[in-house]
């Protein structure tokens, strides 16, 4: 029986499910999840990320940490964390990049978060055998400053759709047509008095999952001290839109169309992250992509790059413009910081 046609029979028995409950089973399924079975990354994958654009992503994320890690006083126990690490590859350009202050690597205990056992094979590929797992932040042993990375992390957390119709507001759910086929219907809902007001049409998102990583994240930092950075697409501003998406070798398909194997993602939610994490006693700030990393000099690094290679620099120049670019990922790409309230870490300075 494949995924969609349990989701079907369990639909036809007990009702249809939230859109939250339809991302959680098509994403994380142990027998069909796309995150379980078959993530795919990359050029020849179903979707690529920033630090498999180009090294330098990493390596502003790594000068990013480094220099955090000198602001708050070079503790000698830190837990370096990186929360949804893919294939590895960020944590490698990380920790390649701290190899350059003295001291920090030494200090780094560093831990991946990661549930999908087809990607922590490629992690244990690429990086070096004292890197430890766990299935989730709560495994990550406390009592020490926190310097933590999640890239494209919080949009693959289950999200509730709200749809404000005519006569008040109903929950977007997914249930069957008369064909029996999958499909997007509306049902009422209880929540409608804690909605926000819009006009007839418009979609309200709601994510307790990235509100609770925000509120695990604040209460962290608030406690150990430290910083956790949180690099996503979505809104820096409350807001309204239906931005449920599947992708499957770089092309948005039908959500519904084939649960389990494409990636399903929603925008973050980052005021409802910052308010959560603030409501934990930790500080927030957010930028964009572009802002974040010409401050940690990604242009600087782009010049030093093609010095050193010239016959590359047609191609380091494309790199640099799709991570910074205002219509590539600079703009919809935001950077959370949150942090404990007694400093604030490198980027940060204007905005927190």
């Amino acid at each position: 029986m494949s995924l969609r046609d349990r989701l079907a029979a369990q639909i036809a028995a007990t009702g249809p499910i939230s859109v939250a409950q339809y991302m959680a089973v098509c994403l994380h399924d142990p027998d069909f999840g796309y995150y379980a079975t078959r993530p795919a990354l990359g050029e020849g994958g179903d979707f690529i990320t920033a630090p498999l654009i180009s090294q330098m992503f990493g390596e502003m994320i790594g000068v990013w940490a480094a220099s955090a890690w000198e602001l708050m006083g070079r503790p000698q126990a830190l837990r370096l964390v990186e929360m949804g690490p893919g294939d590895g590859t960020l944590m490698s350009d990380i920790l390649r990049t701290g190899r350059h202050a003295p001291g920090f690597l030494e200090a780094s205990d560093v831990w991946l978060v990661e549930t999908s056992e087809p990607l922590r094979d490629l992690q244990r590929e690429r990086l070096p055998e004292d890197v430890r797992w766990a299935k989730s932040l709560d495994e990550v042993p406390g009592g020490a400053p926190l310097l933590l990375v999640a890239n494209e992390l919080l949009d693959c957390l289950p999200a509730r759709q709200f749809v404000r119709t005519p006569i008040g507001w109903a929950e977007q759910v997914v249930g069957l047509d008369a064909h029996g086929a999958l499909a997007f219907g509306l049902s009422p809902t209880p929540a409608a008095g804690l909605l926000p007001d819009a006009a007839p049409g418009q979609v309200y998102e709601q994510s307790a999952a990235q509100a609770a990583l925000g509120a695990d994240l604040g209460r962290r930092v608030a406690a150990d001290g430290g910083a956790a950075l949180l690099i996503d697409y979505g809104r820096a501003e409350p807001g309204f839109g239906d931005t449920l998406q599947a992708l499957r070798r770089h092309e948005k398909v039908d959500p519904l169309a084939a649960p389990g194997e494409a990636d399903l993602t929603v925008h973050a939610d980052f005021p409802a992250v910052s308010a959560a994490a603030m409501a934990q006693g930790a500080e927030a700030a957010i930028l964009t992509q572009t802002a974040f990393l010409a401050r940690m000099g990604i242009g600087e690094r782009a010049e030093a790059l093609v010095r050193a290679a010239p016959e590359r620099s047609a191609r380091i120049g494309r790199q640099l413009t799709r991570l910074i670019g205002a219509d590539e990922m600079g703009e919809l790409f935001k950077v959370c910081a949150i942090h404990s309230p007694d400093w604030t870490p490198p980027a940060f300075e204007e905005t927190a």
